[in-house]
């Protein structure tokens, strides 16, 4: 079950806990993607609040939230560029994202599987997707005071094993939000510093959030090559190469 948008967007935009969450999520994010010059960006879920940093250089920027969770517009005094979408039938050409990022997505839908296929249709050739899924043994899913409360938790190894499912190929990992899911201002102020303790940590057992990068694999082409060659040629206009 998709959470609505609005207390989606109260909370990343209108909380102290929200506006850090996103700022934590989006340099962990930065830190495998710094730049997205000349390449075409989506978001699926509620990817808005990572990929303002895009908006600058990036050929297109597209931001598709699901149908049952409701659209608002973003960014705000920009041209919109977010887009209400079917889950699993969004209004892109096959092959043509370059980067996409999933967030509020996989973890709250009905039809993962599906929605796996669609984000694969979507991807380019070189094209990378990172997953942003709640941590099952972090904090942060324990609680329903943030949005990775809600939805199926995953562990590292469920995440890879669906996704190679549906044949990506996960590259790099990334773990976020090792302070508590807490409003209270200690917990704020330490949040910088026990993100970085954080980092030297095991992914799977503090983090938040679990982020994986993949990329899409192609099957090569299975057999063998046979030539169909013409057992009786056709010479009704050999004379006209070869006049008597």
């Amino acid at each position: 079950m998709h959470l609505d948008v609005q207390d989606l967007r109260n909370f990343y935009y209108r909380s102290t806990l929200g506006r850090a969450a996103q700022a934590t999520i989006r340099m962990a994010m930065l830190d495998l993607w710094p730049e997205a010059k000349g390449r075409s960006v989506a978001g699926f879920g509620f990817a808005v609040p990572l990929l303002r940093p895009y908006l600058a250089e990036a050929r297109r920027v597209v931001a598709l939230m699901p149908g049952p969770q409701g659209v608002m517009p973003w960014p705000a005094g920009m041209p919109n560029v977010s887009v209400l979408s079917e889950e699993t039938l969004w209004p892109l050409e096959t092959g043509h994202v370059d980067k996409l990022v999933v967030m509020h997505g996989l973890e709250t839908s009905d039809r993962p599987a599906q929605l796996l296929d669609e984000c694969f249709r979507v991807l380019g050739p070189g094209g990378k997707a990172l997953f942003i899924v709640p941590n099952r043994a972090g904090l942060w899913s324990r609680s329903d005071r943030t949005p990775f409360g809600y939805g199926r938790p995953y562990t590292l190894g469920q995440l890879e094993v669906q996704l190679k499912q549906h044949q990506f190929l996960p590259e790099r990992y990334r773990a976020a939000l090792y302070q508590p899911p807490s409003a209270r201002r200690f917990w704020l102020r330490s949040g910088p510093l026990l993100e970085r303790m954080g980092r030297r940590l095991p992914t799977v057992l503090v983090g938040g959030v679990l982020m994986v990068e993949v990329s899409k694999r192609v099957p090569t082409p299975r057999g063998t090559v046979v030539k169909d060659l013409a057992r009786r040629p056709v010479k009704a206009l050999d004379g006209l190469a070869k006049p008597a």
